[in-house]
Order: C-alpha cells, then sequence, then structure tokens
C-alpha cells in the first residue's frame, strides 16, 4: 500500500493591492490556518503604513509570522527569509495547524519552492564596483547588460537594484548567473494559488491605497525611517527599496507634493504589478484566477487537510 502524497502547504499571491491580505484571513479565521508571510518589507519593525503590514486586529484575528522579526537597521535577505518561514511552517504543523503562504515577493516564494541557491558567497569588493557603476549609468544600463547575456536572467531581477548588483557581481567573477548554479532541496512541497483583478481595478485599488496612505501618516513614517537609517549615504540601503518610501520621505521633506508623490508612487506600483504577474506566470509556473474561484479552489485545499 502506498502512502499519500505529503500535504502541500499553500501559496496564496496575487500583484500589490489585490486583496491578499484580506482573502487570506477570511478563510484562514474559519479554520485552524496561520499565516506565514512572504514579504521582503514587513519583516522590519516600524514599516507598517507604507507596506500595508496586517493591523493589530487582523493579527489577533489569525496568527502571523515573519512579521516584524527585524529592525530597519539590519539587513534581511532570502536566506534568512527562507530558514524563519520553514521554521514557522513547521512549528505550525507541529501544533496540529495549518500554514498558509501569503504574499507577493516573488523571489521569497520561489525560493520556498524551488529551495536556497548554491551561488558562492558575496565579494564586497566586486559588489562595490557594481554599485558604483549603478550609480554612475544606472539601473536600465546594468539590466541591459545582463540581457545581453541572459534575457532569463534579467527576467528575474524584477528590477531590483540589489539583486542586479549581485547577479553581476557574481557573473564577473565565475562567468556564471547566480540562477546557474542551482538550488538546495527545498524542505517542503508547496501548490501556489495566484488571482489578480481586471488591470482598471487593479489600478483603481493601487491609487486608493497610495491617497490613503500617505493620508493616513507615511510621509512621517518614512521622515522616522531617514532618522534610522539616512537613505543618502553611500549605496542605498535595503530598507530604501521598499517601494514608495523615497517618494514619501520628499513629501515629508516638502520637496514633492502629496499629488506629486502619490502620482509618482500610483505609476511605480502599477509597473510592480505587472512584474508580479509576469513573476507569478513565468518563475511560479501558476494559473492567475479571479479573487472567487482563487479563494474557492483554496478553500477547497484547506478543508482537506483539516479534516
Amino acid at each position: 500500500m502506498t502512502s499519500a502524497p505529503p500535504f502541500a502547504v499553500p501559496i496564496l499571491t496575487a500583484p500589490t493591492a489585490a486583496g491578499k491580505s484580506a482573502l487570506a484571513l477570511a478563510l484562514a479565521v474559519p479554520r485552524p490556518a496561520e499565516v506565514v508571510a512572504a514579504d521582503a518589507f514587513t519583516v522590519y519593525r516600524g514599516l507598517d503604513i507604507g507596506t500595508a503590514k496586517p493591523g493589530a486586529a487582523d493579527r489577533a484575528a489569525v496568527p502571523h509570522h515573519l512579521l516584524d522579526v527585524a529592525d530597519v537597521t539590519e539587513s534581511y535577505d532570502v536566506a534568512r527569509y527562507v530558514r524563519e518561514a520553514e521554521a514557522a511552517v513547521a512549528d505550525i504543523q507541529a501544533r496540529g495547524r495549518v500554514p498558509l503562504v501569503v504574499g507577493g515577493t516573488g523571489f521569497y516564494l520561489s525560493a520556498l519552492r524551488r529551495g536556497l541557491p548554491l551561488t558562492p558567497p558575496a565579494d564586497r569588493a566586486v559588489q562595490a564596483e557594481v554599485e558604483g557603476e549603478l550609480a554612475e549609468r544606472g539601473l536600465e544600463a546594468l539590466l541591459a547588460e545582463i540581457a545581453r547575456v541572459s534575457p532569463q536572467e534579467a527576467g528575474r531581477m524584477q528590477g531590483n537594484p540589489r539583486r542586479v548588483v549581485r547577479a553581476l557581481e557574481v557573473y564577473r567573477r565565475t562567468g556564471r548567473f547566480p540562477g546557474e548554479f542551482g538550488y538546495s532541496p527545498p524542505r517542503f512541497a508547496y501548490q501556489v494559488f495566484a488571482f489578480t483583478r481586471p488591470w482598471p481595478e487593479l489600478e483603481a485599488r493601487i491609487a486608493g491605497r497610495v491617497e490613503e496612505m500617505l493620508a493616513g501618516g507615511w510621509p512621517e513614517e518614512a521622515a522616522w525611517l531617514a532618522e534610522q537609517v539616512p537613505p543618502d549615504t553611500g549605496p542605498r540601503p535595503t530598507v530604501w527599496q521598499a517601494l514608495g518610501y523615497p517618494e514619501a520621505l520628499a513629501a515629508a521633506r516638502a520637496e514633492l507634493t502629496p499629488e506629486e508623490a502619490a502620482a509618482r508612487i500610483t505609476l511605480a506600483t502599477r509597473r510592480y504589478a505587472r512584474r508580479q504577474l509576469t513573476w507569478i506566470r513565468t518563475q511560479l509556473g501558476a494559473e492567475v484566477g479571479g479573487p472567487e474561484e482563487t479563494a474557492a479552489a483554496l478553500a477547497r485545499h484547506l478543508d482537506v487537510e483539516v479534516l
């Protein structure tokens, strides 16, 4: 008699502002489920408004893991995320509950499913050279350099400056990009549930949320962050790569009007949402449905484990 395959840990993902957190709560509250966040910036304490971090009421209704686990002065990378997320999943299962991974940071989700890349450790001297080129030549020039050798690797960058610097640093040392080194075995099996909304609706949700966050104290939060981690000293710190924080800081300093900040953040967020959808389809290999059908499919999956 063959044993049943292991339960696949569900991943719920969608582009920013599509409503991942609300859908996750609706499914988790009536079930013994706990959320494991997959977001590169909600890990930081103090980044609450600009990251749309779940609030106290939501976290009281459903336990959330991997929120507020690092100070903004710390560097938090994908290797640490995978270690801590896997530990959270194991702990949740050991207590007889169901883990539900929820988030939109594509390379965190890919690392959970594939395992950690077996890329050599960073060489800070080479990284510093590439960071200098980034400042001088710009992100698009470095992305084009990667694309000339490997369009697939360029697509994996998601426009992230830190990942571009890392990719070129490794390539110049080894002649291979990080994605060519293979991966360690993942600890768990996962099944991806992905959704989006019609583009005009998603655009409206993005614009509305940006305005709400700016009115709700995002500029003040960005000013607080600048006091902890100055954004303009050397290579841009990790926390300042969070979407919208430079513009929110400019609004706090009256370098941009609230309307100008909102317009810039909304445009950048729309572009990011498109990159997320591309990542979900190409890197996670998931079909993207609507919210209702995705909720129904995920509910069936959770009920199999709960029962």
